[in-house]
């Protein structure tokens, strides 16, 4: 089949849903209305609480929303077959993901801006909101790991890449001070600015990658190296206001990331590449080299972000409902940012399905793992890449991840455009540069978003520790945060972090489902529960399943296993997998306990948004 085919019927359905669906919740369920005034006028403090405008807002949550899990995601669940993954990624995203992303964005708003922990305190019981909270940071770190091991992954012995996406920070500082303080709104030039010099970033990473580069050296870093400079950044990140370079670096980066997926449906317009990869593939029954649990409930797990995140229920009520201008942005930002992720994903399982399945799985496994396997009863051998190594002057072969073959696939598309065929080196870079700027931002974001929440659980010790202007609290928030997640991805590898992930993003996403049906509920408008409880129960049933299925058959294998060196990881994972099932089931109790409450005639809280 070729990708044609498969790419513009789900445009039509995306757009068909944002023009309908999200129109429907925006007034049927949200009633937005402008003439509230938001929590970034309300607490506007210039640093966490700022008003920004609409598409400034857009760029922002969208570069915070859309890291690894959508590129990464269905990449690596292209061992399965694309025909799953791309009915998750449009069916997930229009009826599960953006009602997901909007309805949190939008009870956080009208609460003030509180946190995911803090609307279930008040929306179900405050024992519960504890537990939440205990759950969220459990979950966070985890998030934040998966991600940043695709990073790593993708950037160790890269100077071409590191030098790039180092550029980035400086001129994402650069454009928050021209936006906000030297020509103070004059966002237009600003983003001129920080595309040409994207670009240059870029294109000046090239004499960076020969072997006798003298400042090349510099930029050479092992994987070691990488994970330290990501905390060092992760930290920075987490503790300059938001306008300095959260939100511009975040701007930047979403016109980075539109463009070169509308780029990217554009090439596979004019080359409408074959699918190589079959529609279903012998792994869904498990067993696979990539992924090893069957298709239910891996492929949902797996593609994770691309239909549906948890991760973003953080996002949407820890830093962008305290900068939502009106709340009629709602409905773009929390809706349209999350069809437009729904995209990438689409876009993502396009070029790993167009790859020759003998390059896609040289890519993304070993290569003792790659020698001994079959597909479809034959041996694979590789197909285009030594021609794609000698081009990019980089071994890609045994990079596993999905970042590495994710570039490899959409170089490819983009060097057969016409007048491209010279340009292979370029594109993958870029397009490696393109998947490191999702990944950065996103845990740029969620640490600080876990710095908040740290914070108000030291505040119970020491009351100042609680408010997020306190420095010496929240340096201390923002350093066990990045601990947490740094000893992840240092000690861990793709095969188990990026399962827990999945898990552990999907858990949160049903925790947030049962606190806007909690919602719903709560406010009297249980005729429209079906909007969340659909969604709930699909993503209740399979992750649970699929974070049991992950112990029993990956995680307590390796810690009793005859590796010896790898027990420890086993434990860890063992143990950090089900606490996280343990904490969301309790909120999930409790949750369903009050909803027969209130439907039996119950109390309501008096904090329950009302209705009309």
């Amino acid at each position: 089949m070729h990708a044609l085919y498969v790419l513009l019927p789900a445009l039509c359905i995306l757009a068909i849903a944002y023009r309908y669906y999200s129109a429907f919740l925006a007034t049927k369920i949200y009633m937005l209305d402008d003439a509230r005034k938001t929590p970034a006028h309300t607490k506007n403090d210039g640093a966490n609480y700022y008003p920004t405008t609409r598409w400034v807002m857009f760029g922002h949550h969208f570069a915070a929303i859309t890291g690894a899990g959508p590129l990464v995601g269905p990449m690596l669940a292209a061992q399965f077959g694309y025909a799953p993954g791309f009915i998750w990624l449009v069916a997930g995203v229009c009826l599960a993901g953006a009602v997901h992303d909007s309805i949190v964005l939008w009870a956080s708003v009208r609460r003030g801006g509180k946190s995911l922990p803090d609307i279930v305190k008040q929306e179900i019981s405050p024992f519960t909101g504890f537990i939440a909270s205990i759950a969220v940071l459990f979950i966070l770190v985890i998030a934040i790991s998966g991600l940043g091991i695709t990073f790593v992954n993708a950037l160790s012995d890269s100077p071409w890449g590191v030098f790039t996406i180092t550029m980035t920070i400086p001129l994402g500082m650069f454009m928050g001070m021209w936006m906000y303080v030297w020509r103070k709104g004059k966002i237009q030039e600003a983003t001129i600015i920080g595309v040409i010099g994207l670009l240059l970033a870029v294109a000046g990473g090239e004499p960076l990658n020969h072997p006798d580069s003298w400042l090349g050296s510099f930029f050479r870093l092992s994987r070691t190296e990488i994970v330290v400079a990501l905390c060092i950044y992760g930290f920075a990140a987490s503790m300059l206001p938001v306008w300095i370079l959260l939100s511009p670096r975040g701007y930047l980066s979403s016109f980075t990331k539109i463009g070169t997926i509308a780029l990217l449906a554009i090439g596979v317009i004019i080359v409408n590449p074959v699918l190589q990869m079959p529609a279903l593939t012998e792994f869904i029954h498990g067993g696979g080299p990539i992924i090893p649990g069957p298709m239910f409930p891996f492929c949902f797990i797996t593609i994770a972000c691309g239909a549906i995140s948890g991760f973003h229920a953080l996002i949407s009520s820890g830093t962008t409902s305290k900068m939502i201008d009106k709340e009629s942005d709602i409905r773009p930002v929390g809706y349209g940012a999350m069809l437009v992720e729904g995209v990438v994903g689409i876009m993502a399982l396009i070029a790993a399905s167009s790859m020759a399945p003998g390059d896609y799985f040289a890519i993304n496994t070993t290569p003792a793992t790659f020698a001994a396997m079959t597909f479809q009863g034959e041996h694979l051998q590789p197909v285009h890449l030594a021609e794609i190594e000698a081009a990019v002057g980089e071994v890609v072969t045994g990079r596993t991840g999905g970042a590495v073959s994710l570039a490899v696939g959409m170089a490819q598309i983009f060097s057969k455009l016409p007048g491209m065929s010279g340009l292979l080196a370029y594109w993958y870079h870029f397009a490696i540069m393109f998947e490191a700027l999702f990944i950065l931002t996103t845990i740029d974001s969620g640490t600080r978003v876990g710095r908040f929440l740290l914070q108000e659980f030291m505040g119970r010790a020491y009351k100042p520790f609680a408010q997020p202007n306190n420095l010496v609290g929240g340096a201390i928030a923002t350093a066990l945060m990045v601990s947490g997640w740094g000893y992840f991805i240092y000690t861990g590898q793709i095969s188990t972090i990026w399962p827990m992930f999945g898990v552990a993003n999907q858990l949160l996403g049903m925790i947030a489902l049962a606190v806007g049906t909690s919602i719903l509920i709560n406010m009297g408008n249980a005729k429209y529960l079906w909007v969340t409880l659909m969604p709930f129960a699909f993503l209740g049933t399979n992750t649970l399943y699929g974070g049991f299925l992950n112990v029993r058959d990956n995680y307590y294998p390796l810690a009793i296993g005859a590796d010896a060196a790898r027990n420890t990881e086993g434990w860890i994972l063992t143990i950090c997998t089900t606490v996280m099932m343990v904490l969301a089931v309790i909120v999930l109790g409790a949750a369903i306990q009050k909803w027969v409450s209130v439907l039996s005639g119950g109390p309501v809280p008096e904090t329950a948004e009302q209705k009309g």
